[in-house]
């Protein structure tokens, strides 16, 4: 593939920081994307990725599908067709893993009784 045909990409994280950039195909998949994200996560960031899963890509304000190739998010990548295009790599655990990760001794929540508020609430409208 001719080198004018790659686009440059670099992913921004939350903290500001960037990896990459890096040069891609039109070819190349989001889920392939996010894959280079997890390999390439600095290991002294907390909070990073454990799987290509838990990564959500954005670009111009769209979260962008795994099965969609870079080529065919293209339109919304912006005006400079040289430019570096940065895409934002927000960090969302899933959340069947979230729900396993909970503490199994927490509290349950203690609902309060509106029952009372309600039934004193109306006994006043009516008289």
């Amino acid at each position: 593939m001719p080198e004018e045909d790659l686009l440059e990409i670099k992913f921004r994280l939350l903290d500001g920081s960037d990896i990459g950039p890096f040069r891609y195909s039109p070819a190349s998949t989001v889920a392939m994307l996010k894959e280079r994200i997890v390999a390439e996560w600095p290991k002294d960031k907390k909070g990073g990725p454990r799987s290509a899963n838990d990564i959500k890509l954005i670009n111009a304000g769209k979260i962008l599908e795994n099965n969609k190739t870079v080529g065919q998010c293209r339109t919304p990548f912006g005006e400079l067709p040289k430019g570096v295009i940065t895409m934002h790599a927000v960090v969302q655990m899933s959340v069947m893993k979230a729900k396993t990760e909970k503490k199994i001794d927490e509290d349950p929540k203690m609902n309060g009784c509106t029952c009372t508020i309600f039934f004193k609430l109306m006994h006043e409208v009516r008289t």
